[in-house]
């Protein structure tokens, strides 16, 4: 794993260095900050009780068997 280095840079000067990149770099570059995103995204739906009402609601559902697996549902249509 490289090292992690923490810099102050004002955003022009960030959008200059990226620029200074080869496109494999860039490539690269943009797959981190996707997974940085989504980890972030995702953390904050954890955090969010909307989203949590929502998934205790379905947890609700599956227990009480109001739901339909995949294959249930591929098995029912195929009839």
């Amino acid at each position: 794993m490289p090292a992690i280095l923490k810099l102050n840079l004002s955003l022009q000067v960030l959008a200059e260095a990226i620029a200074s990149l080869d496109l494999e770099e860039k490539r690269q570059l943009k797959e981190m900050i996707e997974q940085q995103i989504f980890e972030a995204e995702e953390a904050l739906y954890e955090d969010d009780s909307e989203t949590q009402a929502e998934i205790q609601a379905v947890r609700t559902e599956y227990k009480t068997g109001e739901y339909l697996t995949l294959d249930e549902y591929l098995a029912s249509s195929s009839k």
